[in-house]
């Protein structure tokens, strides 16, 4: 029997503002899930949050994309957002872009992320959270997992990772999908996924025969919430879950690439560039400038279908340092103000006010 764990996340309302989630819709989600468990729709499930953001992680065997698990993540959102309403939260049922739910939560404003699996003999999986940040974030942290030696070392000491990965990445804007294999492509996967913007890793494939070659070993979720509402209404806060060891990389391996707290997109408006902060989930709680982004790692050691209790990676004292680092960047962003690169370029900022000012300031452009 075959193991999905899934995970679909929205915002359905932040405490306050756009920094947490409020314990009663955390109390409610949980609710949901537990009769879904005792009903047998799910094997096992954790409710998590990243700033704002419900995660629901729930382990099933009825494949990605199932109508039955997803729309029990509808209902649920649905529910927080009920009890979001009454609580007069800001921007309740924000992610809700659909009245009534049309077989999966794809292009409804939910995003997901889900791996189907035979399970090994030792299953561990990390199920990565991210807020006030967009799907591209995770191109250089899960290139450098897979494709990268200088923070993989089994990448040149474990014989069954020289065959490399798959990476298949979406282009977005356009609708369209490519798959390039590493090593021998890592150029052009390269030339693509530093456009973060526009293209996105969506699924990592094994190539040694270690790992069934059908069975993704990451995934992550690419739904982007202006292009499906066509306005801003939020970043769209992606997720990702990575398989670790036994010919993939490592617990620690797939951890090393967030000790550099890279640049990405979103932060306060989804406007702004800023650094990625690696913390736990209880200091997930974005303030400054309504941030400045950040990601949780929870890990779990599947058994028979079954989560268990996480452990709480970026909880770590080790990756203090990287905290100070992303406070110094962030530090050194904010004194941009309105001007780039703290903000995004023009092209990105189609979907924010931007459009209203030029059309304000149409009749008063005049040719050189």
């Amino acid at each position: 029997m075959k193991t999905t764990l899934s995970i679909i996340k929205a915002d359905v309302g932040g405490f306050p503002g756009h920094s947490s989630v409020h314990p009663a819709l955390l109390k409610k989600a949980g609710e949901e899930l537990e009769a879904a468990k005792k009903n047998g729709k799910i094997k096992d499930y954790f409710v998590a949050r990243c700033g704002d953001d419900i995660d629901l992680i729930m382990t099933h065997d009825k494949g990605p994309d199932n109508e039955e698990v997803h729309k029990l993540a509808w209902d649920t959102f649905l529910a927080c957002t009920e009890e979001a309403k009454k609580l007069k939260l800001y921007g309740a049922g924000q992610d809700l872009l659909s009245d009534t739910f049309s077989g999966n939560i794809k292009g409804m404003g939910p995003g997901s992320a889900e791996i189907e699996f035979e399970e090994r003999a030792s299953e561990p999986i990390i199920c990565f959270l991210m807020d006030k940040t967009e799907p591209g974030a995770f191109n250089l942290p899960i290139f450098r997992m897979f494709g990268d030696p200088f923070s993989t070392a089994g990448l040149v000491i474990d014989e069954s990772m020289h065959a490399g990965f798959e990476f298949e990445v979406y282009d977005v804007m356009a609708n369209k999908t490519v798959t390039l294999n590493t090593p021998e492509e890592t150029y052009d996967l390269l030339a693509l996924i530093g456009g973060k913007s526009r293209y996105v890793i969506k699924k990592i494939h094994a190539r040694s025969g270690k790992v069934p070659k059908e069975e993704a070993v990451a995934c992550v979720s690419t739904d982007k919430l202006s292009k499906i509402a066509g306005k801003y209404v939020g970043k769209d806060d992606p997720v990702a879950v990575v398989r670790c060891q036994s010919g993939l990389p490592a617990v620690g391996e797939a951890l090393e690439p967030w000790a550099f707290p890279h640049l990405v997109s979103g932060w306060m408006r989804g406007s702004h560039n800023g650094p990625i902060m690696p913390c736990s989930m209880e200091d997930a709680v974005p303030s400054r400038f309504d941030g400045p982004p950040r990601v949780v790692a929870l890990g779990f050691q599947v058994a028979n279908g079954m989560l268990g209790q996480p452990l709480d990676f970026f909880k770590d004292v080790a990756f203090d340092k990287t905290r100070e680092k992303s406070s110094e960047i962030a530090e050194y962003m904010r004194r941009h103000g309105p001007f780039e690169p703290h903000r995004l370029p023009s092209e990105d900022m189609e979907y924010t006010t931007l459009p209203a000012v030029l059309k304000k300031l149409e009749g008063r452009f005049t040719d050189l």
